[in-house]
């Protein structure tokens, strides 16, 4: 049974930046939700702070903290979580069981393989000064992400989402594909891939919190 609404906003502790932060502020948006947001990771710091390590031992960003003192990391159980809390009849996160499993196996693949390609390449071409690349570990980050990336636009076939329609699905591997298509790099020509990017792009939300933060 779904959790009843919760009318109280939460505080989400992250960067505007972080690719896991973006997931849940997009998400934030889409549903209506206006959370309280404080600076946390890299340069603003915090995340060793005693008081944040009390609510995420591994010193990362997101994560979400409510009124009544309970706290979440990981920013798809924090997704998953505000479907729950502030929506629960919203088809982003469906009901259902098998296509319930469906939204949350792409979530899982997020994580298990998208992001070895993609966070790898992210930091090596974004985050790493030129003279201290390594273009061996660049290449096979570029072939993950490309064999991973080309898994999604087979997916794609006959859809406009992962799932059919916005789902979680989306919002899990959405900010991965901003990077996809912004960095640097040369990348296959995947056309469904390109279509689903750009009906993203059309969304206020994803706009605002994925594809108009500057990438760095």
């Amino acid at each position: 049974m779904s959790m009843a609404p919760s009318s109280t906003p939460p505080t989400i502790w992250g960067r505007v930046n972080s690719s896991n932060v973006m997931k849940v502020l997009w998400l934030c948006a889409e549903l209506g939700i206006e959370p309280r947001r404080i600076d946390a990771g890299m340069e603003f710091g915090r995340v060793r702070d005693p008081d944040y390590l009390a609510m995420n031992p591994n010193a990362r960003v997101p994560t979400l903290s409510e009124a009544d003192g309970f706290t979440l990391w990981e920013s798809n159980s924090i997704c998953r979580y505000l479907c729950r809390t502030r929506a629960p009849e919203s088809p982003i996160y469906p009901e259902a069981p098998r296509a319930r499993a469906d939204v949350e196996r792409w979530m899982d693949w997020q994580l298990a393989t998208l992001a070895t390609g993609m966070t790898p390449l992210f930091w090596g071409l974004v985050r790493t000064p030129e003279p201290e690349r390594n273009p061996k570990a660049l290449a096979r980050a570029l072939d993950d992400a490309s064999a991973a990336w080309r898994i999604v636009e087979a997916r794609l076939e006959g859809r406009e989402h992962v799932c059919g329609g916005l789902t979680l699905a989306d919002v899990a591997l959405g900010p991965f594909l901003h990077r996809w298509f912004e960095l640097p790099t040369a990348r296959p020509d995947l056309p469904r891939l390109r279509g689903w990017y750009e009906r993203l792009r059309a969304r206020p939300a994803y706009a605002t919190h994925v594809a108009g933060v500057p990438m760095t």
